[in-house]
């Protein structure tokens, strides 16, 4: 039964001229960061860390908070690779920086706690809203493998990588 409700919902797709194996360009969703984008993205922030001589890890979520690109430098720590995700989802989820959503969640702070919610937030410096050319949110970068300062760096670098 599935497999038949699948393909008649594989054929409508394809009738309606929504998408088509030639241009999957099409399943793009408006205001989402491409995969094209997402790779300049990974490559100003690697750029960045590289000048700094750091080894990040480096994630690029879209506009619902979903992995669309990642890289782990050569050496870059390997318990750093869910906080790289983690801070990019962060920023996305807020649309605010990491950083700024850490200042709120201090203790005495209005959002105090909130790092346990959602799965576990970072709230730390190193998550970084991605925007289009119009400002629109189409995605976020998350960076993790170095000092929070030299994170934050790389994340700011990559979101300015467009």
């Amino acid at each position: 039964m599935l497999k038949h409700a699948l393909a008649a919902f594989a054929a409508a797709t394809l009738l309606a001229g929504v998408a088509s194996a030639e241009d999957p360009s099409k399943l793009a969703l408006p205001g989402d960061i491409t995969v094209e984008q997402a790779q300049k993205v990974v490559k100003a922030a690697e750029a960045k860390a590289r000048q700094q001589e750091t080894l990040m890890n480096i994630a690029v979520v879209d506009a619902g908070g979903n992995l669309k690109a990642f890289s782990r430098m050569d050496g870059a720590f390997l318990g750093s690779i869910d906080i790289s995700i983690r801070k990019a989802k962060t920023a996305r989820l807020f649309n605010m920086s990491s950083k700024d959503l850490g200042d709120l969640a201090k203790p005495g702070q209005p959002l105090y706690g909130i790092e346990v919610t959602n799965g576990g937030l970072a709230i730390f410096g190193g998550g970084e809203l991605i925007r289009d050319k119009a400002g629109t949110i189409i995605g976020a970068v998350g960076v993790s493998g170095s000092s929070v300062e030299n994170d934050m760096a790389v994340a700011k670098a990559g979101a300015g990588g467009l």
